[in-house]
C-alpha cells in the first residue's frame, strides 16, 4: 500500500481541555513524513460537559442503559474534534482532499480491566460516521472494543506506535517508552521481535484531581505544590504494597482506580507530593516485570511538562527519564500520530493489539470503519 495521508485525534482522560490532532503519512507500518500537530482548544462549556460525563459513566459502572449524558456528550466531541481535523489538515496540512483516514480514538469515559471469570468492559465517545459525514474522509474509531470482547484488556493501544519510534532511534532493551496521561503506561522493545506494553499505575489524573479539589487550578503546573511539600513516606510504602503494582502484565487501568483520595488528611502540597512519588515509584515497580530493566525512558504525555514527576522517576524508578524532545520527536503529538497510524492499519486489516500488549489471544485486528455518505470537503 502506499502511504497515505492520516489524521490522529487523542483527548486524554486528564480532561486538560485540549484536542491533540496530528497527522502522518503512513502505510501503517512506516512513517514517510511526520506532518503538523496541535493542541486545540475546547469550544467554552465541552470539558464542564464531559466532567459530567465521567461522573455519570462511573455511576452507570455499565449496568443498565446508558446516561442519557453520553450521546450529547459524543455529538459535541465529535463535532469539535471534526473542525480542528479540519483546521489543522486545510491550514497547516495537505487539506481535507488528501486526507486519506482520520484515527479518532475518541473519550474514555469508562473502561474495566477483565478479571478470572469476567470479561473487561470499556467505553469511549465518538460518532465515527458523523465525523466522517462531516468531513467527508473515512474515519477509524472504537479501536478497543474488539480486543476487550476477545478476553484482552482494551489497553494499551500505542505499542504499536511506541515500538516503531524505538527501532528508529535505534533503542533496544535498555530504554522503553513512557506515557503519562491520566494513568501510566509503558512498552518496551527487545530489539527483536518481543514488544511488551502495560499500564503502570496513575499518573497525572489522581494529582490533577487533588489539586482541582483543593480550589487551586486544573494541575499541579510546574510540579510546584509537589516540589514544595514532603512525602509521606509510611502512606507511600502502604500504597506501594497495593497488590495490582506486583502483578503480572497484561493490565489495564481506568483513571479512577488509583484516585486522589489517596492523599486524604495531607495537606495540599505534601498529598501532592506523596501522590507525585507514587506515580514514579509505580513506574519502578513496573520496571522490575520486565524480561530486562531497562536504564533509561523516553518520557511522553503531559506528565512529562511537570518537573516533579520528572525529577521523581530518577530518585524513585531509579531510571533516567528523557522527555521525548531529548530525542527528536514531539512528546505531546505522540499519542495523536498513534492513533493516526492505527487508523490506516484499521484501514488495511492488519493487528493492532497483541498477547503481550493486551492480552489479546492473538495478534488482533480491531476498530471500525465509517465512510462518509456524503462529500462535504
Amino acid at each position: 500500500m502506499e502511504p497515505v495521508w492520516a489524521a490522529g485525534l487523542m483527548t486524554g482522560t486528564v480532561l486538560d481541555g485540549n484536542i491533540d490532532v496530528a497527522l502522518l503519512k503512513t502505510d501503517g507500518e512506516t512513517v514517510t513524513e511526520i506532518g503538523p500537530y496541535r493542541l486545540a482548544p475546547y469550544p467554552p462549556g465541552l470539558r464542564d460537559l464531559l466532567e459530567a460525563t465521567l461522573a455519570a459513566a462511573r455511576s452507570w459502572a455499565f449496568e443498565g442503559p446508558e446516561p442519557a449524558i453520553f450521546a450529547e456528550a459524543e455529538a459535541a466531541l465529535t463535532h469539535a474534534q471534526a473542525m480542528a481535523v479540519r483546521d489543522l489538515a486545510e491550514s497547516e496540512g495537505p487539506g481535507l482532499a488528501r486526507l486519506g483516514i482520520v484515527g479518532f480514538h475518541g473519550q474514555t469515559v469508562l473502561h474495566r480491566a477483565p478479571v478470572p471469570g469476567r470479561k473487561g468492559a470499556t467505553r469511549q465517545l465518538g460518532n465515527g460516521q458523523l465525523m466522517a459525514d462531516l468531513l467527508g474522509v473515512p474515519v477509524a474509531y472504537d479501536f478497543r472494543s474488539a480486543d476487550v470482547a476477545a478476553g484482552g484488556q482494551g489497553a494499551p493501544l500505542s505499542a504499536v506506535y511506541h515500538a516503531a519510534l524505538l527501532r528508529s532511534l535505534g533503542q533496544g532493551p535498555q530504554t522503553a517508552v513512557l506515557n503519562l496521561g491520566g494513568v501510566a503506561n509503558i512498552t518496551w522493545w527487545d530489539g527483536a521481535e518481543a514488544v511488551i506494553a502495560f499500564d503502570t499505575g496513575p499518573a497525572n489524573a489522581p494529582i490533577n484531581d487533588w489539586v482541582q479539589a483543593h480550589g487551586r487550578g486544573t494541575m499541579d503546573r510546574g510540579g510546584a505544590l509537589a516540589l514544595s511539600g514532603k512525602v509521606d513516606e509510611a502512606r507511600l510504602a502502604r500504597l506501594l504494597d497495593h497488590s495490582w503494582l506486583n502483578a503480572p502484565y497484561p493490565k489495564s487501568l481506568d483513571r479512577f482506580d488509583f484516585p486522589a483520595s489517596m492523599a486524604d488528611g495531607l495537606g495540599l502540597a505534601d498529598g501532592a507530593a506523596t501522590l507525585t512519588a507514587f506515580t514514579a515509584a509505580a513506574v519502578g515497580r513496573a520496571l522490575e516485570l520486565l524480561p530486562q530493566r531497562p536504564r533509561r525512558l523516553i518520557v511522553c504525555g503531559g506528565g512529562r511538562h511537570n518537573p516533579a514527576i520528572m525529577a521523581a522517576l530518577v530518585l524513585r524508578a531509579g531510571v533516567e527519564a528523557l522527555p521525548a524532545e531529548a530525542v527528536g520527536r514531539r512528546g505531546d503529538a505522540i499519542e495523536a500520530e498513534c492513533f493516526a497510524l492505527l487508523a490506516v492499519r484499521v484501514e488495511r486489516g492488519l493487528p493492532i493489539s497483541f498477547p503481550t500488549t493486551t492480552g489479546a489471544p492473538a495478534p488482533m485486528t480491531g476498530g471500525r470503519l465509517a465512510l462518509p455518505e456524503a462529500r462535504t470537503r
